[in-house]
């Protein structure tokens, strides 16, 4: 049956031995967050924590923190959903393969959302923002913080639920300079469709009004983070992967989501702003203190049995990281619909998303000639020119056909086959003085930076190695070169220190230069090229974060003709940490050593420890 609250479903991740009650008082100050990241890492179970210290509402986490325990959640609906967007991706599958669609007209029925007249979320109660669990997650946090919000809008004069947004907008609830149970923060980033209602409100006499949902059916928060096209509701996502009709109800000039275990309403003041953050974030580190939004709080509703439901986000992978892999399963069919060319779209989870995103597209445009990328950079603009996918700071887009059995998804294998046959004399294409990701502070300023797209197309170039030639040789203050995978060797440099820091990769390209480099066509130049070379997950995150395309790019054997820039051996990718950087997450000495008891031996979490 489907998920009628949160309430529903910790009942059954209970039943099913996929849940664990912690009764004993968790303190919501880091502890939790403490016990969850711990808990998460083990591949343990969801978390009901019951006794949450200052409030009187228990809290629940880590309930997407497995892809098996994602996809139980969705069991009943994932297929039927998938059934639909694969009619939508091509309708005429449906003369193709009519059995196997029989259920869609009853999965989309579900996707109409539905008022609720004798079952609003007011019947029960009202709280104050003070009373609701203050997650606080990382130790330079600016306060407590909703994790997983469902911020709900409608356009100026617009009472029709299907021209509304449900987008997941980071919201502070304490902390800063924000009126205690008065204001609340409002984080949101670019390329989010609040942002089209705010510019529309504030061309307009009317008030902003803002309902924030926490809780409900898992689906809810699912689908504020479902990246849909403009003018298509969140809510039809939401039933249709809920089986079960977004319900709501109005109250005061708001829409109250019927099935949330929280509504928080109020107006979004125009023209004001106030300082939001620091934050612990996806990419692994901070977000820093911006002025953004505030909210005006008008009331601060709760059902029945409310459970507020949080996660925390970090360096990832994080529970959040079964998001991206659910919307891959949902959405790969429209793909090709979306990207024409493109067979395969990877936003890599864990280098933060937005800084690297792999891409597989088709080469067919002179199919007489040598092959050589043409079609995929065209492609390739389609890509940064299409909504969230146009945060990408490193696009790597490879061609079919020039080896079987390549996949976006299985990246040792997609960065070898670009690496043998990548020409950096030809390949490197840049885009400066761009837009990139509100969270990532490689580049230039807020916002600002630059981006590069890596195009891969034609036969094998080179052998990718993993010793050193001979005569390798490091300039001083160089040290420890390690290869992170065939091809990539990490070399630790000296610290940034400012401008003239910039020239020591033209240093080491100097050096380089004139060594046999052919098997090796990158250089990660880094501060800890032990750690960089661990794992591959540590390749992905210290270079792809920590790098402005512009900026950080250097290689042996540079060149510029007519504004193009390549070069003839090793591309260097300077990824060490820059003063302009945000510092990384590391969690709390003392938070770590409250949260041992309930790991120690005979405590509720030994299991996980």
């Amino acid at each position: 049956m489907p998920y009628s609250s949160m309430h529903a479903c910790v009942l059954d991740l209970e039943r099913t031995q996929q849940l664990v009650r912690i009764r004993e008082e968790a303190d919501p100050d880091l502890e939790m967050a403490e016990i969850h990241r711990r808990v998460y890492e083990a591949g343990g179970p969801a978390l009901l924590f019951e006794n949450v210290k200052g409030s009187p509402f228990p809290a629940v986490s880590n309930i997407y923190g497995t892809v098996e325990r994602t996809r139980f959640l969705f069991r009943h609906t994932m297929e039927k959903v998938q059934r639909v967007i694969e009619l939508k991706s091509d309708p005429a599958n449906l003369l193709r393969r009519p059995l196997r669609y029989v259920s869609a007209p009853f999965t989309a029925l579900s996707a109409l959302p539905m008022r609720s007249w004798f079952n609003p979320p007011v019947r029960y109660g009202k709280t104050q923002i003070s009373q609701l669990p203050q997650i606080k997650s990382w130790p330079m946090d600016g306060g407590a913080f909703i994790t997983l919000p469902q911020v709900f809008t409608l356009p100026p004069g617009e009472q029709n639920l299907m021209k509304s947004n449900l987008g997941m907008y980071r919201i502070q609830l304490s902390g800063n300079d924000y009126l205690s149970n008065q204001e609340i923060g409002l984080h949101y980033q670019l390329h989010r469709g609040i942002g089209v209602h705010h510019t529309q409100y504030n061309q307009s006499d009317m008030p902003f009004r803002a309902s924030i949902f926490v809780g409900g059916p898992p689906s809810h928060a699912f689908s504020a983070i479902m990246p849909l096209p403009e003018g298509l509701s969140e809510l039809t996502f939401a039933g249709m992967l809920g089986g079960r009709r977004f319900r709501y109800a109005r109250a005061k000039g708001h829409v109250l989501s019927s099935d949330a275990d929280f509504v928080i309403t109020g107006i979004i003041r125009k023209g004001e702003k106030k300082p939001e953050g620091p934050f612990g974030d996806h990419l692994g580190y901070y977000s820093l203190m911006h002025d953004f939004p505030v909210m005006e709080v008008e009331e601060v509703y709760h059902r029945k049995n409310a459970i507020w439901h949080f996660t925390v986000v970090g360096r990832p992978p994080q529970e959040d990281s079964s998001f991206g892999y659910l919307i891959h399963e949902l959405v790969k069919t429209l793909t090709p619909g979306e990207f024409p060319g493109i067979s395969e779209i990877h936003a890599v989870d864990a280098a933060g998303v937005h800084p690297l995103l792999l891409a597989i597209g088709s080469e067919r445009y002179m199919p007489f000639r040598e092959r050589r990328p043409e079609e995929i950079l065209t492609q390739a603009n389609r890509i940064l020119g299409s909504g969230q996918t146009s945060l990408a700071k490193f696009l790597i887009i490879a061609a079919e056909g020039d080896a079987p059995n390549l996949h976006a998804h299985e990246m040792p294998g997609f960065f070898q086959h670009v690496l043998e046959r990548i020409d950096w004399r030809r390949d490197l294409h840049f885009q400066t003085q761009t837009t990139i990701d509100t969270l990532d502070y490689s580049g230039s300023g807020w916002n600002a930076g630059s981006k590069v797209v890596m195009a891969c197309c034609g036969p094998k170039l080179r052998t990718l190695q993993t010793q050193l030639p001979d005569g390798f040789r490091l300039p001083e203050g160089f040290s420890q070169p390690v290869f992170a995978a065939p091809g990539i060797l990490a070399v630790t440099g000296p610290a940034f220190d400012g401008e003239k820091s910039y020239s020591d990769p033209e240093n080491l390209a100097q050096t380089l230069n004139g060594i046999d480099m052919s098997g090796i066509p990158l250089i990660v130049l880094c501060d800890d090229s032990p750690f960089t070379a661990a794992t591959y997950n540590n390749f992905l995150w210290v270079t792809f974060t920590r790098a402005n395309p512009s900026h950080d790019l250097h290689g042996v054997g540079a060149f510029t003709s007519f504004k193009h820039w390549g070069c003839h051996g090793p591309l260097i990718i300077d990824s060490r940490k820059k003063p302009h950087h945000a510092p990384e997450l590391v969690p709390d000495k003392k938070a770590k050593e409250k949260a041992d008891r309930f790991f120690r031996r005979g405590g509720v979490l030994e299991k996980w420890g």
